[in-house]
């Protein structure tokens, strides 16, 4: 994750009609979002100080954050912010030689043996 940074409060609220999560260190912060057009904030007080996933990943599962809009902000936000596994590039395949140039070096084998065994 790009930051280290750690919230002591968290929760979802909407504007404009999209619901997203928050993240403060005071639960005063619901009224800056209010007084910023926010509806139906939603912050708790986390049971200690969390980096942004751990405390969606902690709200994930809690009552108040069962709503549809509160799980689909939730989800979106894990989402996008996950940090995903590289996955092991696998070894790729040698080319396979074609039958005509495959039969053209048997061929070419053959006669160096054909010729081996003849007198100088």
């Amino acid at each position: 994750m790009a930051t280290d940074k750690l919230f002591t409060v968290a929760g979802v609220s909407t504007l404009d009609g999209e619901t997203k999560v928050r993240f403060a260190n005071d639960e005063l912060r619901v009224k800056v979002l209010m007084k910023h057009g926010h509806t139906n904030p939603i912050l708790i007080a986390l049971p200690n100080a969390m980096t942004k996933l751990e405390a969606v990943t902690y709200l994930q599962g809690l009552d108040e954050f069962q709503g549809v809009a509160a799980q689909s902000a939730i989800a979106d936000y894990l989402d996008a912010k996950t940090p995903k596994v590289k996955s092991v590039a696998t070894p790729t395949a040698t080319k396979a030689k074609s039958p005509a140039k495959a039969l053209a070096k048997v061929k070419a084998t053959a006669k160096v043996a054909e010729n081996e065994d003849a007198p100088f």
